[in-house]
């Protein structure tokens, strides 16, 4: 029966460690949105005033992404 355990918490923590790569990929994309939108401001300055909202929506979609790869992690961890 040890052993059963022990691969069950295997599972979990293998689990919850590939769903913390969504946490890499947010970043990741943040970083991305970040410089796509300084290369067109540098390329426009006038219109990047425009811009600036689309960029705020674009990050909070991002990090939200990633914030939900944390709670599956936390989940697959702690409630399974």
């Amino acid at each position: 029966m040890e052993n059963v355990n022990a691969v069950v918490d295997l599972g979990k923590y293998i689990g919850a460690g590939l769903a913390c790569i969504g946490m890499g990929g947010a970043a990741v994309g943040i970083g991305h949105i970040g410089g796509n939108f300084l290369a067109g401001a540098l390329r426009n300055p006038s219109a990047a005033a425009g811009q600036t909202a689309m960029l705020f929506i674009s990050i909070a979609f991002a990090e939200a992404f990633g914030i939900f790869s944390f709670l599956v992690a936390l989940l697959l961890m702690f409630a399974v």
